[in-house]
């Protein structure tokens, strides 16, 4: 495979057209992410939303000692909320535990539930079981995409404790919501989550009742 030219993606991030610049970052895939960095760096703070967005995610994939630090810049100071989502989700996929509480703020602060949603995930992707507290208070939500998200999370994050709170879900209307919950059963090894699982596994939409069966499976494996 022919390496990329860093010149040529370091003067195309400094061109005046946003599609050059969108190309730059997406060929930024194949380069070393030491290499990388630095350039993604150009575009940072870029007028374009996009363009902005394309690089706080090109951080959480290309990952060195700067981007932690780079990422949480973005997440703390940045004033548009969609980039601060990406800025919390990147933060997540770097699994640094550094952002656990940057994140647990994040949630209790932001206003804007897409950066909260955003926070939840990456709750789950660090696997600290210390966003079990804030992970419950989610479930509360009055936005379904939270619920789905501390779901998920706390089956990450192998919350036993959480089952008798997650499986008022099971009969949600949102059909995303049982399919989160199914998934999550699946890491959560108690006789509670075997019964759910088989009750979710008939299921009336197909991707829950498959990802109860999923999750069946798996817990066959822990549970006796």
């Amino acid at each position: 495979m022919t390496q990329p030219n860093l010149e040529k993606i370091a003067a195309d991030l400094e061109s005046e057209n946003v599609r050059d610049r969108r190309i730059a970052l997406a060929t930024l895939r194949d380069v070393p992410a030491i290499d990388a960095v630095p350039l993604i760096k150009k575009v940072l703070h870029d007028e374009n939303l996009q363009v902005r967005s394309m690089a706080v995610f090109a951080l959480g994939i290309k990952q060195t000692d700067e981007c932690y630090p780079l990422l949480l810049d973005v997440l703390t100071n940045e004033p548009d909320y969609s980039i601060r989502a990406d800025a919390a989700g990147a933060l997540g996929y770097l699994e640094d535990i550094r952002a656990f509480e940057p994140l647990v703020r994040t949630f209790y602060e932001d206003t804007e539930w897409l950066v909260r949603f955003s926070a939840a995930v990456s709750l789950g992707n660090l696997k600290d079981p210390r966003a079990y507290d804030v992970l419950i208070q989610a479930l509360d939500s009055e936005e379904v995409v939270l619920q789905q998200a501390a779901i998920a999370a706390l089956g990450e994050i192998k919350a036993i404790d959480s089952v008798d709170h997650i499986l008022r879900f099971a009969q949600s209307e949102d059909w995303l919501v049982r399919q989160r919950l199914a998934e999550a059963l699946g890491h959560l090894p108690t006789p509670k989550s075997v019964s759910a699982a088989k009750y979710l596994a008939k299921d009336s939409h197909p991707q829950v009742a498959e990802a109860a069966r999923i999750s069946l499976e798996r817990l066959a494996e822990v549970i006796d």
